[in-house]
């Protein structure tokens, strides 16, 4: 079983994250994930001068210093950087990895941030189509041998070359973050690899719930004529282990979560992990670990991944 963990990139130094991908790499992890935001979510004012890393510089720095671990976002907001560049960063993020970068994108829902940078904030419609656009394009400059021209509504390229390619073949992966059934699972049947149940968004990490979206995607493949197992299923999970049900309910409420988390003892949290790698998950990534210290990384990595081995 492949283990990830989604590593805190707001309200923390450099040093920390550091030292945090120093100890995944030696560990029993798989793979490391960063968010993509300008402002630390979820969006209270007197916090927005707390440090929030910018994602892909991260993952740049991620890629030089790891020769183990896989690497990618959940995920990039389509809204803030223009589709074309997004695949410029992503092959010349795979090239110095040799090959560990996976695209994670998704058609952002922050809408202070682009307040505050001014950006703008079009319709959940919109960001949908935008997306759906954008993922068509990256697509194709990920799997052109010949310069692209391509246009959209949204997005043109004029005989544009993308030099260096891709270092995994036949592509990098995509990721197309959200499982909005009408939308986003069409989206992903279209132009995506993998599939990510995100937790945090609070629906009820469940058997039931993932087959039903692994369901809804299928039917989208079926539709646009893709063979569905070909996109691999994954889970992003928010995680604490603690015996103290004050501090689980506290990592619960201050951070909105439902039924997508795991917070209690480290029994308790090694069920809800096999319950969806008897599901079918292909790759838990784990969320909500603090990164000002790595205590809880070796207490998950000694006490819960190695209950999988």
């Amino acid at each position: 079983m492949k283990f990830g963990a989604q590593v805190g990139c707001y309200r923390n130094t450099w040093d920390s994250i550091r030292t945090v991908i120093e100890t995944m790499e030696l560990g029993p992890w798989e793979s490391i994930w960063f968010a993509d935001h300008y402002l630390p979510p979820p969006g209270h004012r007197q916090e927005e001068h707390l440090n929030a890393h910018e994602g892909f510089t991260l993952i740049a720095a991620v890629a030089s210093m790891t020769k183990k671990l896989r690497l990618g976002h959940l995920v990039v907001g389509n809204t803030y950087r223009n589709p074309a560049l997004v695949a410029k960063m992503a092959t010349t993020t795979d090239q110095i990895s040799h090959g560990r970068f996976t695209l994670g994108i998704g058609a952002a829902w922050f809408k202070r941030e682009h307040e505050a940078f001014g950006w703008s904030f079009p319709t959940m419609r919109e960001r949908q189509d935008r997306l759906e656009e954008s993922c068509s394009l990256i697509r194709t400059l990920f799997t052109s041998n010949e310069p692209v021209t391509f246009q959209g509504n949204y997005y043109s390229l004029d005989e544009a070359p993308l030099a260096p390619g891709c270092f995994q073949k036949p592509h990098i992966p995509i990721l197309v973050g959200g499982t909005g059934e009408k939308r986003t699972l069409r989206t992903l049947a279209k132009y995506g690899d993998i599939m990510n149940l995100d937790g945090w968004a609070g629906g009820p990490m469940t058997t039931e719930y993932f087959h039903h979206k692994i369901r809804v995607l299928e039917k989208h493949c079926n539709a646009v004529g893709r063979d569905p197992s070909n996109i691999k299923h994954t889970v992003l999970m928010p995680i604490m282990v603690t015996d103290e049900k004050e501090a689980a309910n506290k990592f619960i409420s201050d951070r909105h979560l439902g039924e997508g988390s795991a917070a209690g003892p480290k029994n308790y949290v090694i069920d809800r992990i096999g319950e969806m790698i008897d599901a079918g998950a292909d790759e838990i990534m784990l969320g909500g670990i603090p990164t000002n210290t790595v205590d809880q990384y070796l207490l998950i990595a000694e006490e819960v991944l190695s209950a999988f081995n």
